[in-house]
């Protein structure tokens, strides 16, 4: 992030501290901070730099080199789906909060990145420096000069898209319903450099002993489920039940021992879904009651205005209003800042 800044022609150190972000902390390897910190810092650097493409250009720094033994594994799978779908059963040790998934369907395979963690800000900026690391990563693993067949963006088209052109070198759809890359499947039988098996079995062997850490906190292996679940209609409790091997009243019981159910779980992720479809996307209150597979949108908007207070579309106007105001008050102190320099 701190590159990131710099290119922009601006100080790290200055605008970290903006942020109310130690920039000591990069320094330490061994420290972590949230998902939800991590967003909002992301998001306010994106405000303090004036750059739309902010979460865009860290992504770019990002890839396999920066999933620590995650990403070995991925290196050392023998072929490429082998390595997408380790990525994909192991990213929740690099970060909490969102999740992977590789679909294939008519002759094309889709990676796609999904936010779960409830109330995260800045999920443009996310979801854009996640594709960009995932198209990293194919080049990594499939040369430096890969494209996917088409790049889809959960977000509004931006006023300046060159930037993701230059980048992705590929077809964009923007507001689309998640953030994913898509590639011909026959791609996933590529086998991938020849590595020491040995190597592998013994990255396996430690994120399994990290795996079995991870099951202590079950909650948070539910909303990663479910967060994907939400968009295939597969969101009964006896499906989720049955993906973790368990009846549907053993399920129950797992989250009531945490306070919680799997309604809430449910409500929690469809909510977060709608959250961002309003606040980032153009779809129409129709387009999200579908995508959410209500029957209708007086369905969607009664169980909207349950969860929050407010209609879908009171939300939106009062978000965008919101972000107007934002918009007028760093446009004023831009040219404030020209004024002072001239």
């Amino acid at each position: 992030m701190p590159a990131v800044i710099r290119s922009l022609g601006a100080d790290p150190a200055q605008v970290l501290a903006a942020a109310d972000f130690d920039i000591g902390l990069l320094d330490d390897p061994n420290k972590q901070i949230t998902f939800s910190e991590r967003s909002r810092l992301i998001a306010r650097c994106a405000e303090l730099t004036n750059c739309a493409h902010f979460g865009l250009l860290v992504g770019q720094q990002g890839g396999l080199h920066a999933l620590g033994l995650v990403g070995l594994l991925v290196e050392h799978a023998p072929d490429l789906e082998t390595g997408l779908r380790s990525l994909v059963r192991y990213f929740h040790h690099h970060l909490r909060g969102a999740a992977l998934d590789l679909v294939v369907y008519g002759g094309l395979a889709e990676f796609s990145y999904t936010i779960y963690q409830p109330g995260t800000v800045g999920t443009d900026q996310i979801g854009d420096g996640a594709i960009a690391g995932a198209v990293n990563i194919m080049r990594k693993l499939c040369g430096a000069d890969w494209v996917p067949n088409e790049v889809l963006l959960a977000h509004r088209r931006p006023a300046d898209v060159e930037p993701y052109r230059q980048f992705f070198r590929a077809p964009i759809l923007f507001n689309a319903e998640r953030n994913a890359i898509t590639f011909p499947a026959s791609l996933l039988t590529q086998q991938l450099a020849e590595r020491e098996p040995i190597i592998r079995r013994l990255l396996k062997e430690k994120i399994d002993a990290l795996e079995a850490q991870f099951h202590h906190d079950f909650p948070e292996q539910v909303r990663r489920i479910l967060r994907s679940a939400l968009l295939t209609d597969k969101t009964s409790l006896e499906e989720i039940a049955d993906l973790f091997s368990m009846t549907p009243r053993t399920l129950d019981r797992r989250l009531e021992a945490y306070g919680l159910s799997f309604q809430d779980l449910v409500d929690e992720g469809r909510y977060e879904i709608a959250r961002q479809a309003l606040l980032d996307t153009d779809m129409n209150i129709v387009h999200v009651a579908a995508l959410l597979d209500y029957a209708g949108a007086s369905s969607f908007v009664r169980a909207f205005r349950r969860w929050c207070g407010l209609t879908p579309m009171q939300w939106r106007k009062q978000h965008q209003a919101t972000e107007r105001r934002l918009g007028a008050l760093k446009a004023a102190s831009g040219a404030t800042r020209k004024g002072d320099k001239a």
